[in-house]
């Protein structure tokens, strides 16, 4: 029954709050790292949503020190990627502002850019290559808004300069929601358009079991390149992640290795913030 779910979600709601305040300020960072994971997989559960990892060898390990950039679908894609490894998001500041979601994704990490004022842009990119360079995985949604799953938009270049100028690596992934049963795609969780969040949640709930499948991609090494090539060598990537052709995901990551090195690009002045919703 869809009232006892959402019964079920709020209450585990409040008790990340609870773990929020009360663990989190003195949790290492590896403590935070499994409660986050713990946390994620059972939301994911509550809303009937098993998560499939491709990409990894059995015993590899999660990339550290990179950012991760994927297409985005859904509020779940945050919960879908910090089911496999807790990240940190970059996203809008207005996102602070939303009433319980807002103060979790301030309190496990999330990095907010105020769109409307350009000098916040250098702020953001130091803030990123600072924690990549401590070791942090960075996520970033570059085509800065969501869709229905079917194409990948193209990446915005903005952020990508802080995997340029860090000589840091991208890990490009792929996501995407299919129906348990036939593995056909589903919309259920597309939060596009004018869908209120109640009613993505509501089709999400009302929806037969879905299945996330996350793919992760062969890393692209940034100083290869400057930003724009960087964003369209990591678009085609994730493109072939999620139509499922692997070998032509390696075979553009590949080619972006080949290109000439990049002259270094000018000083940025603004950045389009990733969306986190629409």
């Amino acid at each position: 029954m869809i009232w006892l779910r959402k019964a079920r979600l709020t209450f585990h709601l409040l008790r990340g709050m609870l773990f929020c305040a009360t663990v989190f300020p003195w949790a290492s960072a590896r403590l935070r790292e499994r409660l986050i994971r713990a946390w994620s997989r059972k939301l994911l559960a509550i809303c009937g949503i098993e998560v499939e990892v491709l990409g990894l060898a059995p015993g590899q390990a999660a990339p550290k020190g990179a950012m991760l950039v994927s297409n985005h679908i859904s509020w779940l894609d945050i919960y879908v990627i910090h089911s496999w490894q807790p990240v940190r998001f970059v996203a809008k500041s207005e996102i602070r502002n939303w009433p319980v979601v807002g103060w979790l994704c301030d309190k496990t990490g999330t990095i907010f850019i105020e769109r409307a004022r350009k000098r916040d842009a250098h702020r953001v990119l130091h803030h990123i290559t600072e924690a990549m360079q401590q070791g942090d995985l960075v996520c970033v949604f570059p085509e800065g808004t969501t869709t229905d799953g079917s194409k990948v938009l193209p990446f915005h270049a903005n952020l990508m300069q802080a995997p340029v100028a860090g000589k840091l690596p991208v890990q490009p992934v792929g996501l995407s929601y299919l129906d348990a049963a036939t593995g056909k795609p589903t919309l259920a969780p597309a939060y596009i358009d004018d869908i209120s969040l109640v009613q993505c949640l509501n089709a999400i709930l009302k929806s037969p079991p879905i299945k996330a499948r996350l793919v992760i991609g062969p890393q692209l090494h940034a100083a290869s390149a400057g930003r724009r090539e960087l964003a369209e060598s990591a678009r085609e990537v994730v493109t072939h992640l999620v139509e499922g052709a692997h070998e032509a995901a390696h075979g553009a990551a590949e080619a972006f290795h080949s290109l000439p090195v990049a002259a270094t690009p000018p000083v940025l002045t603004s950045v389009a913030a990733p969306a986190a919703g629409h």
